[in-house]
């Protein structure tokens, strides 16, 4: 019985082990070419995010939870702008991905997605608002009710939601590459849902990280004065 139970704990170790290592692999960036469709696919830190543009225009975006579970990825979707009723449901799609290449299988067929990074940065992860500069004083900000606002960074690539999962109400987002080096943080906006007419345009930001919180601080794409606090999210369970 006691070698059983420790050939039960390593097999349990070695998948657990397994998991862990499949799940590494998948974070980061990933892009498939769907004819003049380009799908965005990004893992971090228990969270995906998924949108499709058409040369400047937006199409659309979905995203929420997932983990491996054997050869499929668990979705559990937190927002989707084109089919709310969408919300909440759990998807299995079975998968196989290499260090260069995930593979898909979804309804249209299979969908092939090249790896644009690894998910490794100083500021890859989940990130949501907590807290304002105004009039020279620090106000955290308590989001009311249902309200979420999220950014996502992997290694090279962003992309913020604003939602509210509790109503299936999608507000906008926003997402493309970024850079971060020397104290400066800088967006290429590659799509916008509210205005395409912002693709194309690079926002340059000041930018530290502070107890682990990201300090963010520059002109909007308004051109308002901002000074905002985000702290990390941790993974999902």
């Amino acid at each position: 019985m006691k070698i059983f139970l420790i050939c039960i704990l390593t097999l349990s170790t070695a998948f657990n082990n397994l998991k862990a290592q499949t799940t590494e692999l998948l974070n980061g960036a990933w892009e498939f070419n769907e004819g003049e469709k380009l799908h965005h696919l990004f893992f971090q830190d228990g969270f995906y995010f998924h949108t499709v543009q058409q040369g400047n225009q937006f199409i659309g975006t979905d995203g929420g939870h997932f983990e491996v579970k054997g050869n499929a990825i668990v979705t559990k979707a937190l927002f989707d702008s084109i089919d709310s009723t969408g919300v909440d449901n759990i998807k299995e799609i079975p998968f196989s991905v290499t260090a260069t290449q995930l593979s898909l299988s979804v309804p249209q067929g299979e969908a092939n997605f090249q790896r644009v990074d690894n998910g490794k940065a100083e500021l890859a992860g989940i990130w949501r608002i907590t807290g304002r500069r105004q009039d020279g004083k620090i106000t955290a900000i308590h989001q009311t009710g249902t309200r979420q606002t999220y950014k996502l960074l992997t290694g090279t690539k962003f992309q913020w939601v604003a939602i509210d999962p509790a109503k299936k109400q999608f507000s906008g987002t926003g997402g493309g590459s970024y850079t971060f080096k020397d104290g400066k943080y800088t967006e290429n906006i590659q799509f916008f849902s509210r205005d395409n007419s912002r693709v194309g345009a690079s926002l340059i930001f000041d930018g530290k990280l502070e107890n682990g919180d990201w300090h963010h601080s520059g002109l909007s794409s308004k051109g308002a004065k901002i000074y905002e606090i985000w702290s990390r999210v941790g993974k999902a369970n």
